[in-house]
């Protein structure tokens, strides 16, 4: 019985990696080699031209993304962190329902956030500007991290806190001595999910930043493909490499993200 389970995990598995593969097998096939019918399963003649494009012409595109990416992540914890705190342990009046309308805020459509965005950003005059995209991404990344934050805050004992008062410590000296150190998992996954929903943005990026000369990543391919679309290993290419990151900080963030992610799930 747990043998056909771990086949069919297997298999599912298997075909959702599957255009991975490909991609990455595209990236490295050469020009005339796509043609052929039927295709290489692998590329024996592979080329490296492709990412000689990417570093050619989409590392300003990927400095940029790495540039929004961060900048999103500083300001979701600057925001997130000291409002979780706030929500898990000084219990501000309304605190319930401002729980909620962060929960409803992630069920808004990107794209009417990005055309509110627009008619402000426009006369303010930030218009396809990096801070500008930096401030659109961290909207989306806000209200997931305060609630993450609340959630794993609510489990740090009142114990520990009464302690650092005891000793003297105010408020703010407490969430930056004693809170933040402890929610370490907490920010950790915050972070990731923070710069990886910056990383991938595109309805932000075309709507806020379309015409501007600091455009991410994902406008870089977009605009590739419209001028290149016969040139596939290099469009791969830059796939690739706009992926690589996010796996990166995946791969070391894991198991930092499980604990983060179910804080507060469980309680005595």
């Amino acid at each position: 019985m747990r043998y056909w389970k771990t086949a069919v995990g297997l298999v599912l598995t298997a075909v959702m990696l599957f255009p991975v593969y490909w991609m990455i097998n595209v990236s490295f096939t050469r020009e005339q080699d796509m043609r052929k019918s039927p295709p290489n399963w692998f590329p024996f003649n592979g080329t490296l031209e492709g990412y000689r494009t990417v570093l050619d012409q989409q590392l300003p595109y990927l400095g940029i993304s790495f540039v929004v990416g961060l900048g999103t992540v500083a300001l979701t914890l600057l925001i997130a962190a000291p409002a979780g705190y706030s929500l898990a342990k000084l219990r501000p009046r309304g605190g319930r329902a401002l729980s909620f309308v962060l929960l409803v805020a992630q069920m808004i459509p990107g794209i009417i956030m990005a055309m509110g965005f627009y008619a402000i950003f426009l006369n303010t005059g930030t218009l396809n500007t990096v801070p500008g995209l930096i401030v659109a991404d961290s909207t989306l990344a806000v209200p997931f991290a305060a609630l993450i934050f609340t959630a794993f805050m609510s489990g740090i004992p009142d114990e520990l806190l009464q302690a650092a008062r005891t000793d003297g410590a105010g408020t703010v000296r407490t969430f930056w001595s004693i809170v933040l150190p402890v929610s370490r998992n907490s920010i950790i996954t915050v972070s990731l999910f923070a710069f990886l929903w910056a990383w991938s943005d595109f309805i932000f990026a075309s709507t806020l930043d379309g015409g501007g000369n600091h455009q991410p990543i994902t406008l870089g391919i977009y605009h590739y493909i419209g001028n290149n679309n016969q040139e596939w290993n290099a469009i791969m290419a830059t796939a690739v490499i706009a992926s690589i990151p996010a796996t990166l900080l995946l791969i070391v963030a894991q198991r930092y993200v499980a604990a983060g992610v179910t804080a507060g799930a469980v309680k005595d």
